[in-house]
């Protein structure tokens, strides 16, 4: 067992401030596989103090040079693709190979992704007589979750650095191994020192300190909608730019001219993925209401084809949620589900069957689920899906709306045309069109209390710039 005993600051790997560790837990046996050092208020100052000092010069860096350090970190990550993905399956339980294509390499992608990017991007035009500037914001703070790890720190990490931003990442203490290959790497490809700064900590504490930071000028946050609103109250007292990558009950809207066997089988696949710990899983299955007995034996002949089990078994599909909390609240909902009447197709509360070691839960179905039922209103974080019968498609497009969240949804229709034309009227950041895959290039962010802001694409990138007008340049 390793100790993560040190943070990354100013290119050093230093001791931090305090003593208190945690013990980093594998979800599918419950065994400690690492001690992580917790950091505090003074940590976050060295580290702010070592970005603020490297922002000068890496900010003048030429875009040229950028985009090829870029390029040498997206090679050091596919030498590392394997042992990134096997920790990260260690870490929060998502099955290996899975987690080597999506966990490792969505990263992987995003990085070269933005190395191109940056290759045309133009960071000054003329307008008028005017020359229009685009700057670098400044020094970062970052706080991140354990879901998707690693692909949700370089979805900052990568266009930070492409803008010319320096930064503090503090991960999720929950899973936050991955954080420490990527500091390794960047040291590795000979990032300059205090460009890029690990501390750990727990975000009372560490992500406290950075959001009301003096000397910090951005921070960006992916986790609940909660905690958004904690950062973005702690970052106001200073006027800092926010951006919230938050929470989503997406709708996946099944039209009644579709191949319900292709829709259905994909929807329930797509839920459960990473044991349904996806902030913007399809959750709730929008089906025509003739269709839904249809609807709830298709879902429940999917579920059994689903291997329940360690991240490292053969044909695994569905490992562990990542924690005792996660899996108590998941169960909690699920009983909450039966108790408000919803009609339970498959699943239910209690452990799997010869899973009682390690936070597994059973995949699980509903039906008859009605908009006020708190399965169909709150985040559940966990491998259950929500089938909801509409009579006619204004209806379906209201019942997706009626949401506090907007981060992502999807649409089924024979008529590609019709399929759009529901789309456009989603109140949400992505939509998914008859089963469309995740594209890498596109923006990624949420409307109402999904967030605000973009992550990957230009406009990725410039939420990490700052708009500067130079009047009478061209006159």
């Amino acid at each position: 067992m390793r100790a993560y005993d040190k943070f990354y600051i100013d290119g050093q790997w230093v001791a931090p401030v305090g003593q208190e560790t945690v013990a980093v837990i594998n979800p599918c046996n419950e065994e400690e596989i690492a001690r992580l050092a917790m950091g505090n208020a003074e940590d976050v100052n060295r580290a702010v103090a070592a970005a603020r000092s490297a922002f000068g010069d890496w900010s003048a860096t030429p875009a040229s040079e950028r985009a090829a350090l870029l390029t040498r970190i997206c090679e050091a990550m596919t030498a590392r693709q394997n042992e990134i993905g096997d920790t990260i399956a260690r870490e929060m339980g998502m099955p290996a190979p899975w987690s080597r294509m999506i966990q490792a390499g969505l990263p992987i992608a995003t990085f070269a992704s933005f190395a191109q990017i940056l290759k045309d991007y133009e960071f000054e035009t003329p307008m008028g007589g005017t020359q229009i500037a685009k700057e670098a914001v400044g020094v970062c703070g970052f706080i991140t979750p354990w879901n998707y790890p690693l692909h949700q720190i370089v979805g900052k990490v990568a266009p930070a650095l492409a803008a010319g931003c320096t930064m503090i990442l503090k991960p999720s203490q929950l899973a936050p191994l991955n954080a420490f290959i990527l500091a390794e790497i960047l040291d590795e490809v000979g990032l300059p020192p205090g460009v890029f700064n690990l501390v750990c900590g727990a975000g009372t504490r560490v992500g406290e300190a950075m959001s009301a930071h003096p000397d910090v000028d951005m921070v960006s946050i992916t986790g609940s909608t909660a905690s958004g609103i904690h950062v973005a109250r702690a970052g106001a007292e200073t006027v800092k730019r926010i951006t919230l990558e938050l929470g989503g009950k997406s709708a996946n809207i099944l039209l009644d001219d579709v191949d319900f066997q292709a829709a259905v089988t994909k929807g329930v696949y797509d839920c459960f993925l990473n044991s349904g710990q996806t902030c913007s899983a399809l959750t709730r299955m929008l089906v025509p209401r003739e269709k839904q007995s249809e609807v709830m034996d298709i879902a429940r002949e999917t579920v059994k084809t689903m291997v329940i089990g360690d991240a490292f078994a053969e044909g695994t599909y569905i490992g562990p949620v990542v924690d005792a909390a996660q899996q108590r609240s998941v169960q909690g909902y699920i009983q909450k589900g039966i108790d408000q009447g919803a009609t339970l197709v498959t699943g239910g509360a209690e452990p799997p069957e010869g899973l009682e070691t390690g936070y597994f839960v059973k995949p699980t179905v509903f039906a008859d689920v009605t908009p006020e039922m708190t399965i169909a209103r709150e985040e559940i974080f966990g491998p259950v899906l929500s089938i909801m019968p509409y009579g006619s498609e204004d209806e379906a497009v209201a019942m997706a709306n009626d949401s506090p969240y907007g981060l992502s949804g999807a649409v089924w229709s024979a008529d590609m045309e019709r399929a759009r034309r529901v789309a456009r009227r989603m109140r949400t950041g992505q939509v998914y069109i008859n089963g469309a895959g995740f594209d890498i290039n596109a923006p990624f962010g949420g409307y109402k209390q999904s967030g605000n802001g973009r992550e990957r694409s230009h406009y990725g990138l410039e939420e990490f710039l700052e708009i500067k007008a130079m009047m009478g340049h061209n006159q």
